[in-house]
């Protein structure tokens, strides 16, 4: 083999290997992972709350928590729409 060869086997290996497309993401672990996150934004949210009415903590932290704990269950409703939303038009396809 010539070193034109080489050098041309060797390229397209590189290239081969940059253009694989990367490992799928496991959905079940990214739910996991995302529940995980809205239950610790919702406690965290609880706690700054707890702080603020017992012992006079920043109540700026309290709002921050709030405006974050409403954003979460925004999105966790706009989920389960969607999926609620999916789920109804499987039932309604023919069979």
């Amino acid at each position: 083999m010539s070193i034109a060869a080489n050098l041309a086997i060797q390229s397209y290996d590189t290239a081969r290997t940059a253009a694989a497309p990367a490992a799928p993401v496991r959905s079940e672990a990214a739910f996991g992972a995302a529940l995980g996150d809205f239950a610790t934004g919702l406690h965290q949210a609880e706690t700054a709350a707890t702080n603020t009415m017992i012992s006079g903590a920043d109540p700026h932290a309290l709002v921050e928590a709030l405006a974050a704990t409403e954003l979460a269950v925004e999105t966790a409703v706009s989920v389960r729409d969607k999926v609620v939303e999916a789920y109804l038009e499987i039932l309604r396809m023919p069979v």
